[in-house]
């Protein structure tokens, strides 16, 4: 199977008080998936939704995709009056904040006719767009009219991948690389060669300044009891996007499990030095962890060594890292599979904390804390996906209590569109949490979009999105759970979603983009 085939089968620096400097500056952009480069997933300069005026949000316009099969993954980008972001459809878009307007529009199959789809966020930085591919492209585009500035295919191994979204600093881009070779479940495939690592590229050629590599070289280690190759070790997928510390220019960032074999920084929160790309710190959270999809098919008995020892985990770092400040300590945390978020200190890797949050489910890693969190100077918002059900927690930075949570809401399966649909539904939040002054937001498996509380976990507001939407680009749309991969973003008044990931409500359109205003 081709490269991109396999690729789409399935489908700001700290203040000295602690809290995160303004997304995209005091203006309120939102740049990146991130945030800001500390990775807080917090707008302090939107002041036009409150926590009194939130329960008037309305839907203002929906953008809607073609029925592709890919899910809409790219959580989109704010600077000024455009939103950037990527579809499911081979296509890259800049639209009208306001109206949804399209002002440009990007072809990926202008640099290569293979079939891709943009999973990732995109990074706007320096006048231009940064983003990857589900191929392993990385794209710098022109911000003002979409035209390619330039394009690299960064990823040698055919099922690589770019979930990670970009980061911009300092001249550079910095980018994680996952796959999907775990995926298959052909079992006379010569599993498995990819090896994960992080990129750091010029942001004006692309050219490759260093690659981080998370896992040894891969070496043929007998046969798999179907005849074929056995490689080892392998995967330690960077899935998520990596933060930085503008102070001591250190870049962190989680790693994957481990395909095949026990090496490397699999399921490790790493620091990284910025320039060189040289290890600072590693802190490995699983002692061993090696899973692959084959590992809940029928009959896996050979093709996953881990159900011997109980090591068939997939308990991976796929969530993006928070820098933050308590008492002038400088720390980061992490959300991870198993459902522990952990935090270390920023400069040594020490262990502050750790809190258990979700309910550990192993061979699967689907109840735990997914893609991200948010921190707005005060409290931690972390939400856990199947987790009994998925819940929103504000912890105390400090020291991991826990000050308020608010579970999925019960009755989540039994209205709006998922109540046709409830063999599908799920109170379970993939999405990573986005926060504002006084409002944390929420997505959920369930279709619906919610705001919360920041001070209680109250919900202020939410809204379904599993229902037709008749797109302002003149094609039908339709929502689906609220997308994982990315969150919410909130910039100058607006509140911009992605719905369309799994579970996949039955219908006959594309999934869309949302926009929400007051």
């Amino acid at each position: 199977m081709g490269k991109t085939l396999i690729a789409l089968a399935v489908a700001g620096v700290l203040l000295s008080s602690g809290a995160p400097a303004l997304a995209g500056g005091d203006r309120g952009d939102w740049p990146t998936w991130q945030g800001d480069k500390s990775g807080s997933r917090y707008n302090g300069a939107e002041h036009r939704i409150t926590p009194a005026n939130v329960g008037g949000l309305k839907l203002k316009w929906a953008f809607a995709y073609p029925k592709t099969g890919v899910v809409a993954k790219s959580q989109p980008a704010v600077v000024g009056d455009t939103v950037y972001f990527g579809g499911p459809d081979m296509k890259f878009y800049a639209v009208d904040a306001r109206s949804g307007r399209t002002k440009w529009t990007f072809d990926l199959r202008s640099v290569d006719p293979a079939l891709r789809a943009v999973l990732d966020g995109p990074a706007v930085a320096r006048g231009k767009v940064f983003f990857g591919d589900s191929g392993g492209y990385v794209y710098a585009l022109d911000q003002r009219d979409g035209k390619l500035v330039w394009a690299k295919d960064t990823e040698p191994h055919q099922a690589g991948i770019h979930t990670s979204s970009p980061m911009y600093h300092d001249g550079r881009i910095y980018i994680g690389a996952s796959s999907i070779e775990n995926a298959t479940t052909d079992r006379s495939y010569p599993c498995c060669t990819f090896r994960g690592h992080i990129d750091a590229l010029d942001a004006d050629t692309g050219s490759l300044a260093w690659r981080y590599f998370t896992v040894p070289e891969p070496k043929a280690n007998g046969t798999w009891p179907s005849g074929a190759v056995r490689y080892e070790p392998s995967g330690a997928g960077v899935w998520s996007s990596p933060v930085i510390d503008d102070r001591t220019n250190t870049l962190y960032v989680g790693v994957g499990q481990n395909y095949t074999g026990s090496a490397g920084d699999f399921d490790s929160l790493i620091a990284l030095d910025a320039r060189t790309g040289k290890p600072r710190w590693k802190q490995q959270v699983t002692k061993a962890d090696t899973w692959r999809t084959l590992c809940n098919e029928p009959d896996p008995e050979g093709y996953c060594p881990g159900l011997k020892d109980n090591t068939a985990l997939d308990y991976d770092i796929g969530a993006t890292p928070n820098l933050f400040t308590v008492n002038g300590r400088a720390m980061v945390g992490v959300g991870q599979k198993s459902g522990v978020y952990h935090v270390f200190d920023a400069r040594t890797g020490e262990v502050i904390w750790r809190r258990q949050l979700g309910v550990p489910l192993p061979s699967g890693g689907i109840s735990g804390i997914q893609w991200g969190s948010s921190y707005d100077g005060e409290k931690l918002y972390i939400a856990t996906y199947y987790a009994e059900p998925g819940t929103l927690f504000a912890v105390n930075p400090a020291n991991g209590d826990v000050l308020w949570k608010t579970p999925n809401p019960a009755n989540g399966c039994d209205w709006g569109g998922a109540a046709q649909h409830k063999d599908i539904c799920a109170l379970a939040h993939g999405p990573a949490v986005t926060s504002t002054p006084g409002v944390v937001w929420e997505g959920s498996n369930d279709g619906k979009m919610r705001a919360y509380s920041a001070r209680s976990g109250k919900v202020l507001w939410e809204y379904d999105t599993v229902r037709d939407f008749r797109g302002v680009n003149g094609l039908m749309g339709h929502g689906s759970a609220v997308s994982a991969s990315g969150g919410a973003v909130v910039s100058h008044g607006m509140m911009f979603v992605q719905s369309g990931y799994q579970p996949f409500y039955p219908s006959e359109y594309g999934n869309v983009l949302l926009a929400f205003g007051l």
